[in-house]
């Protein structure tokens, strides 16, 4: 089964959103969250270090995700998630027919804090 597409946005609505490429620092099993997730420490170069949750469990173990580029949205604001407060949106796709998040990554020369557009 298919999902609809979201309700029409308008353009300045997507330019808000500030999405850029983090590298991950420092990733370890969060205890403390509802569904199983991770706690990750993301640089983004001239935007600095973020914190955040993401529920990458099911296809990442945390080793793997140490060092890997990944593609965040920066301009939310902070969610609390038990005594974390995450920073930024980590984003991924749903795998069809299963709980399972793909992380969304780039591909080529891309450094911490390079826009996304």
């Amino acid at each position: 089964m298919t999902e609809s597409p979201a309700a029409p946005i308008s353009a300045q609505h997507f330019f808000d959103v500030d999405i850029r490429v983090g590298r991950v620092l420092e990733c370890e099993t969060f205890a403390q969250a509802r569904r199983p997730a991770y706690r990750m420490v993301i640089d983004f170069g001239e935007l600095g270090q973020r914190r955040s949750s993401a529920r990458l469990t099911d296809l990442y173990a945390p080793d793997e995700l140490v060092g890997t580029l990944v593609v965040a949205v920066v301009n939310l604001p902070p969610r609390q998630v038990g005594p974390l407060p995450s920073e930024v949106l980590v984003l991924g796709a749903y795998v069809q027919g299963t709980p399972a998040v793909a992380l969304l990554r780039p591909d080529g020369d891309c450094r911490p804090g390079d826009r996304i557009g």
